[in-house]
This record gives structure tokens, C-alpha cells and sequence, in this order.
């Protein structure tokens, strides 16, 4: 790699001067997204590149970002760190809204600019930075940075960046060759998926980190953001069986979602999906989406762990722990419209798997 001059960042002598950042396998077949494990010296990472992700979004059929090149013309030469302040702070608002501790965000913004910490941010450095604010992953990793369920960013050059690596991933489900796939039924095929799970008390500490999740997430420090994704292979867990969220390229700031999915056309309320999880209905006296989900964070995150949960799960919970996520699943509307209900039934669960575990070595 010869690296430009109009980008820098902290990876960026390693990978292209030092060779000490090395490219290993690659995950994904999407061209626009490349995702490669990797090392860095004596650490273990994932390394990204989001080759032409726009920062702004163009709902089509599939309602997936536009594609445009990247072009690092931004910030402009000769713009001073106040005006590039404001530049971020501007942006994070179109991105999540008019929060309270925008300030705070744009600070830790301009920290993780300054990649080399000499206490200046070079043009480059901004132009790095303003590449990668443009991702969902690294805004969500910023707003998470402080809790436990995003992998630590490790460095970027540009927009390539590298993520600490989550050793345990998809969360579970097993991969077979097609052949096989088909000829197996759907309810076999469901319980394949839980056969090389971890013990009971430590799926349940990984299922409380993901309702712990769906929490920060949900009306935040920094504004709300939608699971649109919620599928084994959007989770891995560590060693202390964390959980860590290992694709956040779903997971979007509500204000966005809802500014996007007004202006798509629609028949029937099919036509209102984005990623895998997200529904809204259509409104056929405007042919337009409404800006509503149909399922709340909480509900579709108790879907994707029901039977992760359940397999195995003590007999003096059990019918407790079915009951309860039954309920959860049955969730409908937006958190917001039945905040009460939602916080209720997701202190329960937490509540009945911590008891159970609380005084055990897993938790």
C-alpha cells in the first residue's frame, strides 16, 4: 500500500510503510464492504474498509445506501479546528437529532482525530474522520464507547479501520454445505443452530448483554437507534462471554431511518422494509411508508434469543423464562408508544436471569 497524502491516522504507517498491519482472510463477498481478520504487531484484530459508502441514503427497492466514491475533499484546506468543530457538530445532529450531549460526542470526536495525540489534528487526520463519521458502525461505536457491546476501535487509516477481534462469532447456528441445507426441514434445521453453544448460566450473561444493548440503545445519551438486523450473525461473545456486536452496519439512528423511510414509495407494507427487521406500513391514501416501526428493539431481540434461552434453561425458570419472552416477542408499536410495558418486561427477564446466575462463577 502507497498511502495518500490527503489521508492519515494511526494504522496508517503500519499498513503502508511499516508492513505491520496485515490483511488475512476475507469475510464478505460485497465489494463495497470488505471486511478481513488481521494483525497489528501482537494484536488480533478485524480490519473494515467501506469502499464507497455515501453518507447519506438512497431507498430503492433493497433501501440500501447509495454508492458514491470517497472522495477526502472534506475538510477544506485552511479550515480551523473551530469550523471543523462545527462541522461534526452539525452532522451529528442530521444523524441523531438535537441531543443534549452533542458537545460531549463532538469532543471524542475530535480526541480520536488526533490520532497521533501530539495535541494537533492535520488535515489529513480531519479528513480521515470525517470519512469514517459517515459510517453507522463508527458512530455507534463512539456512542457505545463507554459499554461493553462494541469491539474497542483500534486505529484507521482513511476510512479503513480496525476493530478489536471477537473470538466467539455468530452468536450460534452452524454452517453446512448447500446440498445438505436443502434437504434438511426448518425445525431440524433451528435446533442444528443451538448445538455448539456455550452452558446454560453463560448464554444467559450473553442474553443479558443483549437486552442490555437494546437499552443504551434505546433513548441513549445520544438519541435512539433501530436494530434492523437482529440475526445470530450480527453477535459474537468473548472469552467472559460478553456480548459484542460484530455488524452494526444495520443497527441506524432512528431520526435517519425515519427521514429515509417517509420518502420511500410503497403498494403494501412490504414495500416498507429495511435490512431484515425493520417494517413500517404503507399508507395507501399517500402511497408513502410511515415512519413507525411495527416492532420495537426489545421484541425482536427476545425472538433472536428464544431458543438460544430456552435449550437447556434450569426447570425451575423455564416455564417462567418461555412466558416471559413470549410476551416480549408479542410486542408491537414503537418503544416510545408502550414505554412502560417495554421497561417492565425487560427488567424481568434480566431480573430472572441474574437470580439464576447471580451467585455463580459465570456471571
Amino acid at each position: 500500500f502507497l498511502r495518500p497524502l490527503f489521508i492519515d491516522g494511526l494504522a496508517c504507517s503500519s499498513l503502508c510503510e511499516k508492513d505491520t498491519l496485515y490483511l488475512g482472510k476475507c469475510f464478505t463477498a460485497k465489494p463495497n464492504s470488505q471486511v478481513y481478520s488481521g494483525s497489528w504487531g501482537d494484536l488480533e484484530g478485524v480490519i473494515k474498509c467501506q469502499m464507497e459508502e455515501a453518507p447519506h441514503y438512497d431507498l430503492g427497492n433493497e433501501m440500501e445506501p447509495r454508492k458514491e466514491a470517497t472522495a477526502f475533499n472534506k475538510p477544506t484546506k485552511g479550515t480551523s479546528v473551530e469550523k471543523f468543530r462545527e462541522m461534526i457538530l452539525n452532522h451529528l445532529k442530521a444523524r441523531v437529532g438535537d441531543q443534549a450531549n452533542l458537545l460531549e460526542l463532538a469532543a471524542q470526536v475530535l480526541s480520536i482525530a488526533d490520532a497521533n495525540k501530539d495535541g494537533h489534528i492535520s488535515l489529513p487526520e480531519a479528513r480521515s474522520t470525517w470519512a469514517l463519521l459517515q459510517l453507522n458502525e463508527f458512530l455507534l461505536a463512539l456512542v457505545l464507547q463507554d459499554r461493553e457491546h462494541m469491539p474497542k476501535l483500534l486505529g484507521f487509516c482513511g476510512d479503513l479501520y480496525v476493530m478489536e477481534k471477537v473470538p466467539y462469532s455468530p452468536l450460534y447456528g452452524i454452517t453446512l454445505p448447500w446440498v445438505i441445507e436443502v434437504w434438511i426441514p426448518a425445525g431440524l434445521r433451528r435446533s442444528m443452530d443451538q448445538w455448539f453453544t456455550p452452558s446454560w448460566p453463560h448464554k444467559a450473561k450473553i442474553s443479558i448483554g443483549l437486552l442490555e444493548l437494546v437499552e443504551d440503545i434505546f433513548h441513549g445519551n445520544f438519541g435512539s437507534f433501530l436494530m434492523c438486523d437482529v440475526s445470530a450473525t450480527t453477535f459474537g461473545y468473548n472469552d467472559r462471554h460478553d456480548l459484542k456486536v460484530i455488524d452494526a452496519h444495520y443497527i441506524v439512528p432512528e431520526v435517519i431511518f425515519q427521514e429515509s423511510i417517509r420518502q420511500q414509495r410503497c403498494d403494501v407494507d412490504e414495500d416498507c422494509l429495511y435490512g431484515a427487521d425493520c417494517l413500517t406500513s404503507c399508507d395507501l391514501t399517500k402511497h408513502r411508508c410511515t415512519p413507525e416501526v411495527t416492532r420495537p428493539n426489545l421484541a425482536k431481540a427476545c425472538e433472536a434469543l428464544k431458543d438460544y434461552i430456552l435449550r437447556g434453561a434450569p426447570s425451575d425458570i423455564r416455564e417462567e423464562l418461555e412466558k416471559q419472552l413470549y410476551a416480549c416477542i408479542a410486542l408491537k408499536g414503537s418503544a416510545e408508544q408502550m414505554e412502560i410495558e417495554h421497561s417492565l418486561i425487560l427488567n424481568n427477564l434480566k431480573t430472572l436471569l441474574w437470580k439464576k446466575i447471580s451467585h455463580t462463577k459465570d456471571s
